[in-house]
């Protein structure tokens, strides 16, 4: 890069002859303040440095110079400031624009630039000694990923003038918006476009991704320990479907049960260790700190082989897809179970309803649950839900002791609980145990918040032993709830104890509270997943559309569990068409997507993809005859 100045005063050069200068302009009149122009060589030395830091890092990424060197940068440098120094009021000006683009020459389609902003502009009286603008910038490459190169710019511009009695300066300290240029394997592109990650011609350096250590790049205002993460991933694992567990040994037998819960419970656990190692060596290939659920199969799919790698969108919305419908699926059996306790506790001290059929009574009590629910989810801060969060903890331990009272109380004799039930009842199992033990949606957020990310999947880890601890406990609740009550077991174990005393229906309504103050928090991740993918379609509107989709949700939510209100089937359903995807099929999926082209990467004898293709197999199982008898259960009880 060389830029030739001329001398002052010089002649100036045409085509190789000289010309005699023209002749000099009258002198301007005498201004009280005069300020410098900027000078002309600022847009030329920015546009080379920035086009020059540009081709060397991709040339990095291995792509010929003499391709490289077609690419045409452009920059723009709008001085609002001097203008509106060197103008007769001398206000300072508001903004300073500097934009800059990246385009293949003659691409009509490629955009023209993007805006930055400055972010800081002020006035000073004093007097500067500097009489031309500086300005200063770095290019870097933020992120290399298989096949992907985004660029970060950070430019700084002050430009100052001198004047006794004003100085302006104006100082802009920016980051672009990230950019990924696209690199195809016989042409060089560049178009710009803002978050999207398209194929280049090779992949990272295996050296240098053994060398990032994505945990040293965490920022974390607060981590976790490893007793906080475990903390948080007992909470997040023992929901209601703890409540469903005899009803699911009810539907297997008491010692078929017993067994399939613990073989169920660690192919979860195994699907977890599998998502969480993706999940790391991603980190390291794509250099990023932290990824999250969907953002590991996007990832994923970037980094796999080429076929793939322009469905990695496609992974990221259907991973976020699953997790919203199993979300609002959990909602909805939040009301039919918090409906179900009521109306028994009611009906049976005010007699009210007795007249009608059972299953409309329930309706209606879903029906007066709305008001309440839509009034509970506008709120939009977490931290203003943390106190009902705190509540519902006191009030289900409390429910769920008086529960277990009740259960290990006179327990029959049991040889007189079958040991297995049916091959056709089997599905149902599948879809409530699953329901019931699947946490993955918690999985990437707690690992990702740990100080030491290492003892997530380490030996016994926190992975393994909140897991062990869920199943250990989930197995004790189904296993003496079936015994308890045999071919009795209600969906909810709380429907069990008898109704003609008070501490049982104390036990109920406690249960059913906290579980209305949860209904909140299980809202609030769906709801954010779908309003941050549609929220720059509303404008000025963001606040209207963002209540209005709020009430949409539990609108929704309360009609789905009218229509379907049984709600042991449909604890089933949600766990077979869900969580057997989210648990199983895509944590499989993404790890032979990892590792296909790596070397070695599917291990003797293709070992990982005769596993994978096995876990796969069972969660589609699960998921076509879970959802067939679920559905087949709904239908028959309406």
């Amino acid at each position: 890069m060389s830029h030739k100045i001329q001398k002052q005063g010089a002649p100036p050069v045409h085509g190789g002859k000289f010309q005699s200068p023209p002749p000099p302009p009258p002198p301007p009149p005498p201004s009280p303040s005069p300020s410098p122009p900027p000078p002309p060589l600022l847009l030329e030395i920015f546009n080379d440095l920035l086009a020059y830091v540009l081709l060397s890092n991709l040339s990095d990424l291995g792509i010929a110079r003499r391709r490289v060197q077609r690419t045409r940068i452009d920059a723009r440098v709008d001085l609002a400031g001097w203008l509106a120094v060197a103008s007769r009021d001398r206000q300072p000006a508001s903004s300073l624009a500097l934009n800059h683009v990246a385009q293949r020459p003659q691409d009509a389609h490629a955009p023209d630039d993007s805006g930055i902003r400055p972010k800081e502009a002020r006035c000073e009286n004093r007097t500067v000694r500097h009489d031309c603008p500086q300005v200063s910038f770095q290019v870097g490459l933020r992120n290399r990923t298989s096949g992907s190169v985004i660029i970060d710019s950070s430019i700084t511009l002050s430009a100052t003038t001198i004047d006794h009695r004003h100085c302006f300066i104006a100082k802009s300290n920016c980051s672009a918006l990230e950019r990924t240029y696209k690199c195809e394997k016989n042409e060089v592109p560049i178009t710009v476009t803002n978050g999207s990650t398209l194929p280049l011609v090779e992949r990272p350096n295996d050296e240098e991704a053994a060398l990032y250590d994505p945990f040293e790049h965490r920022k974390l205002a607060h981590p976790t320990s490893d007793l906080d993460t475990l903390i948080h991933l007992l909470k997040g694992s023992l929901g209601t479907g703890i409540l469903a567990m005899p009803l699911a040994f009810r539907n297997a037998g008491l010692v078929f049960g017993l067994f399939a819960t613990f073989f169920i419970g660690a192919i979860c656990t195994y699907c977890v260790h599998i998502l969480v190692k993706c999940a790391h060596d991603l980190c390291r290939r794509t250099r990023t700190p932290s990824l999250g659920f969907a953002d590991v199969a996007e990832a994923a799919f970037l980094v796999g082989p080429e076929g793939v790698q322009k469905y990695a969108r496609l992974a990221k919305a259907t991973i976020n897809c699953f997790l919203v419908i199993d979300l609002i699926g959990c909602c909805c059996v939040y009301i039919v179970f918090i409906a179900t306790n009521l109306e028994e506790v009611v009906t049976y001290y005010t007699q009210m309803g007795q007249d009608w059929e059972a299953v409309n009574r329930l309706r209606l009590y879903m029906a007066a649950l709305l008001p309440f629910l839509i009034v509970f989810s506008l709120v939009r801060n977490l931290k203003y839900l943390a106190p009902f969060s705190m509540l519902a903890n006191v009030l289900i331990a409390t429910g769920m002791g008086i529960t277990f009272y009740y259960i290990f109380t006179d327990l029959p004799t049991i040889s007189d609980v079958p040991n297995f039930s049916s091959w056709s009842q089997l599905p149902l199992f599948f879809g409530t145990a699953i329901f019931a033990l699947e946490g993955i949606g918690v999985v990437m957020p707690l690992e990702n918040n740990m100080k030491t990310p290492t003892h997530f999947i380490g030996c016994p880890g926190v992975l393994n032993t909140g897991m062990f601890c869920v199943v250990l406990l989930y197995s004790t609740v189904g296993f003496f709830g079936y015994w308890k009550y045999g071919e009795k077991t209600e969906a909810s174990i709380t429907l069990n104890p008898p109704q003609d005393e008070i501490l049982a229906q104390s036990a109920k309504i406690m249960i059913a509270v906290a579980i209305f103050f949860t209904y909140g928090l299980q809202f609030y991740v769906p709801m954010e997943i779908i309003w941050k993918n549609i929220r720059q379609y509303f404008g000025s509107r963001k606040i209207v559309a963002e209540y209005s989709l709020r009430i949409f949700l539990v609108v929704f939510t309360v009609s789905v569990a009218i229509a379907l209100p049984s709600l042991g089937p449909f604890i089933s359903l949600v766990g077979a068409v869900c969580l057997s995807t989210l648990g199983m099929m895509f944590p499989s999926v993404i790890e032979l997507v990892t590792v296909w082209e790596q070397d070695n990467g599917l291990g003797k004898y293709k070992w990982r993809l005769w596993k994978n293709i096995a876990i796969i197999s069972f969660g589609v199982l699960g998921f076509l005859t879970g959802s067939y008898v679920s559905i087949k259960e709904i239908i028959e009880q309406k």
